[in-house]
């Protein structure tokens, strides 16, 4: 059941909220109007009912929309873990009346948790259109000008060598099979444990990769067939006793029920992934094939993809591509995660079209970085009805195309775009973005939509407070 904040109030905490009341804050008290809005709270209680089919009238009261929706801001407002979270949450006044849980007892973080997962991407995307549509409504955001650009954020990974990759599969298939075993007959599941020798493989081609000589490939070789040995057989015996298990051939013992099911589906997930490890290390080590389509990075972050952006400190990254749409007053507009390493000029139409469909008009100027230019994209911008593109040209320049660029309006235009940059440092080091801690693609995109959702949040704040700054002047 969804819970609610309205309840009987507390003689203890009568002296505390006369404390609490007395402390102002010059972010959470601007931001506490914004939270209260009737449609934000529609979405958290959409996000609440998802648990099970009758959770919005049956069941123990979870926590209540308004409280989850605060505790989101806040935790992202303030770059926090979902430990820090409720540490913070138990021990301050301030945070307490801000997420309305007062003298309530606070969640564990394990509930926080669970429950901030329950928005999802979709929910998370409607949240932060909601917050773009209010900034509409208060004038903050009117879509006049726009500028893009693309990060690489990456995911919570080792650096993906094969051999690293093999060592996670066997690790992870051997835990499997031994939580299976323990809950059988004894001698029904044999499982041998192989990281000893996993490991010593594992060093052997550390120190084989350095030497560059006839010998050391040939070690090389050698020590990379010895472990996908290992991982072969342990990939054959896992899908046996999978199905084994299918066929009920093994017999469990009913307390361990939950535990066998919980193993049975780590190794549905697993087993696949580690069988494609296997292939990709066989043809890159034995028939020297070093571009493996769809090439797995991680066993735990499947969605990560290998990002070059020309970097000289950091040829390869490893995470997702991500776009930034911000029209004016700092407004993020709208932002997608490509699937894979997708060229800066295939984004720029999707960009407009987007913006088309959020303000219903076309930016009078859109502005990016000149990875982003070539004669087809201006054509498009023109075509979509932008008045004024700002697409520097790269390599040598015509006469005309440099007189262009040197035009007032498009050299103010190329100083507006830089202003991204500073916001995408913003979201990255102030917010976290910097690298996704979140488990999975859903919360991949669920992280990087709380992070600008919570930088909207404070743009529509600060222009509210520079407008209200402005008229007290003018007065």
């Amino acid at each position: 059941m969804i819970g609610s904040t309205s309840r009987q109030a507390s003689l203890f905490y009568f002296v505390f909220a006369q404390e609490a009341a007395a402390i102002a804050d010059d972010l959470l008290d601007p931001l506490d109007p914004l939270l209260e809005d009737r449609l934000l709270m529609d979405l958290a209680s959409e996000a609440l009912a998802k648990r099970s089919v009758r959770s919005f009238d049956f069941g123990r009261p979870s926590i209540a929309p308004d409280r989850l929706l605060r505790c989101v801001v806040l935790k992202h407002l303030k770059n926090w873990s979902f430990r820090q979270l409720e540490r913070e949450l138990r021990a301050s006044l301030l945070y307490r009346r801000f997420t309305r849980f007062y003298e309530d007892p606070i969640p564990d973080f394990t509930s926080f948790c669970r429950t901030f997962a329950l928005f999802g991407p979709e929910g998370t995307a409607q949240l932060h259109a909601r917050v773009v549509q209010m900034a509409q409504e208060q004038a903050v955001a009117q879509g006049l000008k726009l500028r893009t650009d693309t990060t690489a954020v990456e995911t919570n990974i080792h650096y993906p060598t094969d051999s690293s990759l093999l060592a996670d599969g066997i690790r992870v298939l051997t835990r499997g099979l031994k939580r299976i075993g323990a809950a059988c007959q004894a001698g029904a599941v044999h499982v041998v444990d192989h990281q000893r020798a996993v490991k010593r493989r594992v060093l052997e081609i550390c120190r084989a990769a350095k030497n560059l000589t006839e010998a050391g490939r040939e070690k090389l070789k050698d020590s990379y067939g010895k472990l996908i040995g290992l991982a072969r057989s342990l990939t054959r015996q896992t899908a046996k006793v999978l199905e084994e298990l299918q066929a009920g051939k093994l017999v469990t013992q009913a307390e361990l029920l939950v535990t066998v099911l919980k193993a049975q589906g780590q190794l549905h997930h697993f087993l696949p992934l580690t069988q494609k490890v296997i292939a990709q290390a066989q043809a890159r080590i034995f028939e020297g094939q070093t571009h493996y389509p769809n090439k797995i990075l991680s066993l735990f972050e499947e969605h990560t993809v290998v990002i070059r952006k020309g970097k000289a400190h950091k040829p390869n990254e490893f995470g997702r591509l991500v776009r930034l749409d911000e029209v004016e007053n700092g407004i993020v507009s709208n932002y997608h995660i490509a699937a894979y390493n997708m060229a800066d000029q295939q984004q720029w139409e999707p960009a407009l079209r987007g913006h088309q469909e959020i303000f219903d008009h076309p930016p009078a100027l859109a502005a990016a970085d000149r990875g982003f230019w070539s004669a087809a994209n201006e054509a498009t911008a023109a075509e979509l009805g932008v008045a004024r593109a700002v697409l520097p040209g790269r390599g040598r320049l015509s006469k005309e195309r440099a007189a262009r660029q040197k035009e007032r309006w498009f050299r103010r235009g190329q100083g507006w775009r830089a202003g991204i940059e500073a916001r995408i440092s913003t979201l990255k080091h102030r917010f976290g973005m910097v690298r996704a801690f979140y488990k999975g693609e859903a919360g991949f995109e669920r992280y990087v939509g709380s992070c600008v959702i919570a930088q909207n949040l404070i743009a529509i704040v600060r222009n509210k407070n520079a407008k209200r700054k402005q008229l007290c002047r003018s007065g």
